[in-house]
């Protein structure tokens, strides 16, 4: 009998173990572009809920320093996925980074170039001569070139100046260096310089000035994608799910967010900052060409566009194909 109780209470320890094991959760960490602004809110809050969790990940989320900052990061292994601009991501998988997008969140570009009001800058023309300040690794500075040959401007007609991360909002909000405005994102920068104390930002959109580009994608490496597509699929379809959630319930997604991050942004004008700026990424999930609106999908006639841009004016190789630098395998 006790023969048997023994066996009985090996298998029980066995099944427990194989359980465990079953149930061990893959590390994954997600590099952000920038530190929590609101367009992050879907991710918080898939955390917050649980589906990264249900999907078997252990989710850690990190901010960034910029978007080819973050994709660099994934790039070298120090992070698994990365949230950031899809050009950025294009020019640096052009230059030999391992990387792939396999979802896109915000399906269209918000860059612009954001001037003070005091600036006396009516039109895009009167930025000759001027200072404008920018980050080193900002995704914005991808297409910059583009919109000044397109607005009859030499690069040399705007000078750059780039600053510290972190201090981009409050420099131009000082002026530093004669600066008169900044590159940035319409979805967060606007919110932040606001948050500030800053007055209503004047903007010229790059999309006024022939770039339609697709927004910001999750990247990863493809020998990830090659090795490990099961993980991929999970973190994709939870993130999917994440958002999708944040565009039914966006308080809850912003709270979220707010109760990781803490501090100013879990007051009530942090809170209403995050709200701002979420509330143009949920407006932008979509492209026009993505007819069904699937959420996360590549839309292949925006990549062609924007990678047609970059092969004219970034120096792009002419022979890129733009499917090879998104999938869709993990989205339908």
């Amino acid at each position: 009998m006790n023969r048997i109780v023994a066996g009985l209470a090996a298998t029980t320890a066995a099944l427990m173990v194989m359980a465990t094991a079953a149930k061990a959760e893959d590390d994954v960490r997600l590099r952000l572009n920038w530190m929590y602004y609101g367009s992050h809110a879907g991710f918080a809050f898939g955390k917050d809920k649980g589906f990264y969790k249900e999907a078997g990940i252990n989710l850690d989320i990190r901010s960034g320093n910029g978007s080819s900052s973050a994709h660099r990061l994934v790039a070298n292994g120090d992070s698994t996925f990365s949230y950031g601009s899809c050009g950025a991501m294009t020019k640096l998988v052009s230059d030999g980074a391992p990387l792939v997008s396999v979802m896109v969140i915000d399906a269209m570009g918000t860059e612009a170039i954001l001037v003070r009001p005091d600036a006396g800058v009516k039109e895009i023309a009167d930025l000759k001569g001027k200072t404008v300040l920018t980050t080193a690794n900002a995704g914005v500075n991808t297409f910059f070139p583009i919109v000044l040959a397109n607005a009859g401007l030499a690069e040399g007609d705007i000078k750059i100046v780039n600053v510290p991360d972190g201090a981009l909002v409050s420099s131009y909000l000082q002026g530093a260096g004669e600066a008169v405005g900044m590159l940035g994102g319409l979805d967060d920068k606007p919110a932040e310089s606001k948050g500030n104390g800053g007055e209503e930002t004047g903007a010229f959109p790059y999309s006024s000035y022939g770039v339609n580009q697709v927004g910001y994608c999750v990247a990863t490496t493809k020998d990830l994608v090659e090795k490990n597509p099961d993980l991929v699929k999970r973190f994709v379809q939870a993130t999917v799910k994440s958002y999708k959630e944040a565009e039914a319930n966006p308080q809850a997604a912003v709270d979220a967010m707010a109760d990781i991050v803490g501090g100013t942004m879990n007051e009530d004008a942090g809170k209403a900052q995050a709200m701002e700026v979420l509330k143009v990424t949920l407006g932008i999930l979509y492209s026009g060409a993505n007819k069904d609106k699937v959420l996360g999908l590549n839309v292949e006639s925006d990549w062609a566009d924007m990678v047609d841009l970059m092969k004219k004016y970034n120096d792009l190789d002419p022979n890129a194909d733009p499917k090879s630098f998104y999938t869709n395998a993990f989205v339908q």
